[in-house]
C-alpha cells in the first residue's frame, strides 16, 4: 500500500511539472506572437465557424475588427490585416446580397479602401474605394447610406482626383436626390465652397428667394458713366441684406468702395470684372467672396460722394457715384461757359471759381431770343421774387440738353383701356415734342426711346445724368378705376401723404402702395440734395401751359388736377429739375378720344414745349435782375 501510493505520488509530480513545463512554453510562445498574429490567428480560426452565426452577430465582429484596425497602430501597419477586414465585409455582403447588412457592407468597403489609400498609397485601393461607393448608391439608392456614398465620393473626387467639377456633380446628386436626408447641408456648403473656390455653378434648387435658407441669385452688374457720374444697379431674385465701406488707398491698389451682399450667390459667368474707362471708377468686380456673400468692389480712381439705395419688384440695389469735386467744379465750368454763351453771346465768360460773370453788363430782354414768351398764369406760377432766387436763376446757365423719357415701352405696355396702350401714346408724344424743343430752344434732345423698347426705370434717370441733361420730362398717361377722372396733372419727386398721388406712383414704379410707404424712409435722405424746388417751378411752368393753351380748344375739356408730389423711382436721383407729366387718363372715354387725335397731340407737344420754354426764360430774367 506504501509503494502503490509513493508512486501515485510520484507520477501526480510528474504531471504537475510535464503541464508547468507546457505551460511555460505555451507563455514563451505567447509572448513571441504579435498582436497581429493574434488577431490573424481569431479571425482564421473563426472563419469555420462564422458561417454558422447570425447576419448581425457576424457585421458586428466585422465592425470589431475594423474598430481594431482604427485604434491598434500595431495591426494597421499591415496592409495584409485590412485585406482581411475588408474580407469580412465582403463575404457578409455575398452570403446575402439582399439582407438590412447589404449596403452597409458596401459602404464599409468603401471606407476600408479609402483608409487603405490613405496608409499604402495603392491607386488600386483608391479605384476599389470608388467602385464600393458608386455600388452603395446605385443598388441601394433608397437605403440612407445613399446620400452618405455620393457624399464620400464628393470628397474624395475633389480632395484625391483633384476633379472640383465631378466632385459637385455627386454633391449636386445629394441636393437633387435627398432633400430631406442628413448629408443636404453638408453638401450644400460643399458646393457653395466649390462655387467659391473653382468659379463652378450652384444647383438651381440651391437659388433663389422661395424656400427658407436658399441664396439670392444675384444677377449681373448693369452700369452706366460719364466722366464725372456713375449709376450701377445690381438686382437679386429677392430682398437681400446688404453693407457697404470704403477701403483706403494702398501701394498696390487704388481706394476700393465695395458693397457686400449677405445670403447670396453669383453665377460663374457673371464674376468676370468690368473695365469701366471713363476715369471716376476704373472696374467693376464681382464675385463669391464667401460661400454665403456676394461682393460688389468698385475701383474709384477719384469719387467725392456716393448713394446707395434699394427698390422692390424686382428687388435692385442702386450705387450713385459722383466725381470729385474738383472735377465737378470743372464741369459745371465748362458747361456753364458753353450755356452762357448760348444765351447770352461772346460778350459772358466764366471765372475759375465756375460763376457766370457777365463783363459788359449789357440787360437781357425776357423772351428776346426765345421764339415763345412765358407762359401766364396765376401769381403762384410765376418766377418768385428776385430776392428769392433759385440756384438755376442764380447761375442764370439756361438749358443746353433736355432728355425726354417716353414711359415703359417693350414687354411694359403700361395702362392699357379703350383700345390704346400708354406705351405708344407717349411714344408719339416724344417724337412730336423733340423737334419742337430744338427748333424753339435750340437745345439738343435726346430720348429715353425712340422705339418700342423696354428700359428699366433706374436707366432712364441715368441715361440723363450720364448725358449731362439740364431737364428731365418723363411723359405717362394715367388710369383711374373709375371711367369718370380725367385731366392732366403733373409730378415732382416728393415724399407725399396723398392716396391718390401714391396711388400713381405705385401704378408708374409697378409696385404696392405698401412698398412706395415704405420707399419713403428711404428717399428722406436721397432727396437732400435733389432739386426739389426747380423741380416744382417746372412742374408748375408745365402744367399752366398746358391747361391754358387747351382752354377754349376744340379738344374735349382737358381738367387741371393740378401740380403733385409722389416718390417716383423714375425720378429718384435725377441731377437736373425732373418732373413726370400725366398728360390724360386713358380710362377715360373722353380723353382717349383727345389721345387718339394726332391734332390734340400736337397741340399738347406744343404746351408743353412753352411751358419748358417759360421755365427757362424765368431763369435768365432772375439772373439778370440780379446785375
Amino acid at each position: 500500500m506504501k509503494k502503490g501510493k509513493q508512486q501515485l505520488e510520484a507520477s501526480a509530480s510528474l504531471r504537475f511539472f510535464s503541464n508547468l513545463l507546457i505551460g511555460l512554453a505555451l507563455i514563451l510562445i505567447i509572448s513571441t506572437l504579435s498582436p497581429l498574429a493574434i488577431a490573424s490567428s481569431i479571425a482564421g480560426s473563426s472563419q469555420g465557424s462564422e458561417v454558422e452565426l447570425p447576419l448581425d452577430k457576424r457585421y458586428d465582429k466585422a465592425k470589431f475588427y475594423f474598430n481594431q484596425l482604427l485604434t491598434n497602430q500595431s495591426l494597421a501597419q499591415e496592409r495584409y490585416n485590412w485585406s482581411k477586414g475588408a474580407q469580412n465585409f465582403r463575404r457578409i455582403y455575398l452570403s446575402n446580397s439582399k439582407s438590412e447588412f447589404a449596403a452597409p457592407c458596401l459602404y464599409m468597403l468603401g471606407r476600408m479602401y479609402h483608409l487603405m489609400y490613405k496608409q499604402f498609397d495603392h491607386d488600386s485601393d483608391l479605384n476599389e474605394s470608388i467602385s464600393y461607393y458608386k455600388d452603395t448608391a446605385r443598388l441601394f439608392s433608397n437605403h440612407s447610406l445613399a446620400d452618405d456614398a455620393y457624399y464620400a465620393l464628393g470628397l474624395i473626387y475633389l480632395g484625391d482626383k483633384n476633379s472640383a467639377e465631378e466632385s459637385a456633380e455627386y454633391f449636386a446628386r445629394i441636393v437633387r436626390k435627398y432633400p430631406s436626408g442628413d448629408m443636404l447641408a453638408r453638401a450644400e456648403d460643399m458646393l457653395k465652397q466649390i462655387s467659391r473656390d473653382h468659379d463652378i455653378a450652384l444647383p438651381k434648387s440651391m437659388v433663389g428667394n422661395s424656400p427658407l435658407g436658399k441664396l439670392n441669385n444675384v444677377l449681373p452688374v448693369k452700369y452706366w458713366s460719364s466722366d464725372n457720374y456713375t449709376r450701377i444697379v445690381v438686382k437679386a431674385s429677392g430682398p437681400v441684406s446688404y453693407e457697404d465701406s470704403i477701403l483706403p488707398k494702398t501701394n498696390n491698389a487704388p481706394r476700393r468702395l465695395y458693397v457686400d451682399f449677405h445670403d447670396s450667390y453669383i453665377e460663374p459667368r457673371y464674376r468676370a470684372p468690368i473695365p469701366i474707362s471713363d476715369g471716376l471708377l476704373k472696374s467693376i468686380r464681382t464675385g463669391q467672396y464667401s460661400k454665403n456673400t456676394v461682393r460688389v468692389v468698385l475701383d474709384i480712381d477719384r469719387i467725392d460722394s456716393y448713394k446707395i439705395y434699394s427698390l422692390p419688384d424686382p428687388f435692385r440695389v442702386v450705387i450713385d457715384v459722383r466725381g470729385d469735386s474738383i472735377t465737378s467744379a470743372k464741369s459745371i465750368q465748362r458747361i456753364a461757359s458753353q450755356k452762357t454763351k448760348r444765351y447770352f453771346g461772346s460778350s459772358s465768360s466764366v471765372e475759375a471759381s465756375g460763376m457766370v460773370v457777365l463783363k459788359d453788363r449789357k440787360k437781357y430782354v425776357p423772351g428776346e431770343n426765345l421764339s415763345f414768351p412765358a407762359a401766364t398764369g396765376s401769381e403762384s406760377d410765376q418766377a418768385p421774387d428776385q430776392t428769392e432766387l433759385s440756384l438755376a436763376q442764380q447761375l442764370g446757365l439756361g438749358v443746353r440738353t433736355i432728355v425726354l423719357d417716353p414711359g415703359h415701352g417693350g414687354k411694359d405696355p403700361g395702362a392699357v383701356a379703350n383700345g390704346v396702350m400708354e406705351k405708344d401714346i407717349v411714344l408719339t408724344l416724344a417724337h412730336q415734342l423733340k423737334p419742337l424743343l430744338e427748333n424753339q430752344l435750340g437745345c439738343e434732345v435726346i430720348l429715353t426711346r425712340d422705339d418700342d423698347t423696354f428700359i428699366s426705370l433706374e436707366e432712364r434717370t441715368a441715361i440723363a445724368n450720364t448725358k449731362g441733361a439740364d431737364l428731365f420730362i418723363s411723359l405717362h398717361v394715367n388710369a383711374h378705376r373709375s371711367s369718370k377722372v380725367r385731366g392732366v396733372e403733373t409730378y415732382f419727386l416728393n415724399l407725399t401723404t396723398s392716396t391718390d398721388a401714391m396711388k400713381v406712383a405705385a401704378r408708374e414704379n409697378a409696385t404696392s402702395t405698401h412698398q412706395m410707404s415704405d420707399l419713403q424712409d428711404i428717399l428722406s435722405d436721397i432727396m437732400k440734395n435733389s432739386k426739389i424746388e426747380e423741380s416744382s417751378r417746372l412742374a408748375q411752368k408745365v402744367q399752366t401751359a398746358i391747361v391754358q393753351g387747351q382752354s377754349g380748344t376744340s379738344f374735349n375739356e382737358l381738367r387741371n388736377l393740378g401740380v403733385k408730389q409722389a416718390p417716383f423711382y423714375v425720378l429718384i436721383g435725377a441731377e437736373m429739375p425732373a418732373i413726370l407729366l400725366e398728360t390724360s387718363f386713358i380710362s377715360n372715354g373722353g380723353d382717349v378720344e383727345n389721345l387718339k387725335s394726332p391734332s390734340f397731340i400736337k397741340a399738347l407737344a406744343d404746351d408743353i414745349s412753352i411751358g419748358i420754354g417759360s421755365y427757362i426764360n424765368g431763369n435768365l430774367v432772375g439772373f439778370n435782375n440780379t446785375l
